[in-house]
């Protein structure tokens, strides 16, 4: 009898942990020699260190919210100016009363006065329902100083405009009109060649009997006609140091000058004069409240005479490159004035 086999049974199961530890020891060190070697010749960028997170209450600060934008500044309040708009229902100044308040309105009614007089009879041709603005400045102690003007007049049936420019090479500012006239007539053989403005005429409806030159002290006042000084400085404390004047020949008009600088000895009663000689400097002596020439002119029967009307008068046209700076200047203005008034 053939002995039996001994019996083999099932194969034994191979353990894989060992073999898949092994080829993973081998990929990870292949892989950590290439991230050396990469690493230490540059092709490979080192990273930051990770910053490790802080709780709250470690001390972390808060990031900071970016600053809202600044608030825009008001044009007005950038170019020191304000701005007033009325319709007029009454008499000028309560119109400017209400819309720039009691402590500026009385005087800036005076001031625009100044401009609306080349265009209307003051107060008479103001009429209901007019419209007006105005740009101006404000000052402590002085009065207003106006920038800008337009005014719809329902006698005229126009709007006028007039802007404050002081022209290059002019030593004083003016007030012109859009097409680069002058709004103020001149006067020919004037007794000022060099002022800011006419502040007061026979026709503004103050009653004065002069025509006022706004001008600095010192500002050289001509003999308008061939004279003779008739007297020197009497009623002192109305008129300051004063001159009168009486025409020789022609219209024997008489010239009167007030609130000048001291005069010069030699000025006296008899002293002959021609016409364009300077014979004074205007400054504020007397009953005046700011630097100015009061001219007068009178007949020898004691008439008041208009010098706009005695004298023959003109107008001045700015040059080319000074219109161009006046027509920025409007620009300017026009830009802080409000909307222009319906009609326009």
């Amino acid at each position: 009898m053939r002995p039996s086999l001994p019996t083999l049974g099932e194969p034994p199961k191979r353990r894989r942990f060992g073999s898949v530890l092994l080829v993973s020891l081998i990929v990870g060190g292949a892989a950590g020699g290439v991230y050396w070697w990469k690493k230490r010749t540059g092709a490979l960028p080192l990273q930051p260190p990770p910053v490790a997170a802080v709780a709250p209450d470690a001390g972390t600060v808060a990031a900071v919210a970016p600053a809202p934008p600044p608030a825009p500044v008001d044009p007005l309040v950038a170019a020191g100016l304000a701005r007033a708009s009325v319709k007029i229902e009454g008499p000028l100044e309560t119109a400017l009363v209400q819309a720039a308040g009691p402590g500026v309105g009385p005087a800036l009614a005076q001031v625009v006065t100044r401009s609306l007089v080349w265009w209307v009879a003051v107060p008479n041709e103001i009429l209901r329902g007019d419209t007006l603005e105005l740009l101006y400045q404000p000052r402590e102690g002085e009065e207003p100083l106006v920038h800008a003007v337009r005014f719809m007049s329902n006698k005229t049936g126009q709007t006028h405009r007039a802007y404050r420019f002081q022209a290059p090479g002019d030593t004083q500012p003016r007030f012109y009109l859009p097409n680069g006239e002058e709004l103020e007539l001149r006067l020919e053989s004037s007794p000022m060649d060099d002022y800011e403005q006419v502040t007061s005429l026979l026709r503004d409806g103050r009653r004065h009997k002069g025509v006022d030159f706004k001008a600095p002290v010192g500002t050289p006042v001509k003999a308008p006609f061939t004279a003779v000084i008739k007297r020197k400085n009497w009623n002192f404390s109305g008129n300051g140091n004063c001159l009168e004047l009486e025409e020789l020949g022609g219209k024997r008009r008489r010239a009167l000058f007030l609130h000048l600088s001291e005069l010069p000895r030699e000025l006296k009663p008899g002293t002959r004069l021609s016409a364009g000689q300077v014979i004074a400097a205007s400054g504020n002596s007397g009953r005046s409240f700011a630097p100015h020439l009061h001219y007068q002119l009178m007949t020898q029967d004691d008439r008041v005479l208009d010098p706009f009307d005695s004298h023959r008068t003109w107008r001045r046209t700015l040059s080319g490159e000074q219109r161009s700076a006046l027509e920025a200047e409007i620009r300017r203005l026009d830009s802080l004035l409000s909307p222009p008034v319906a009609g326009n």
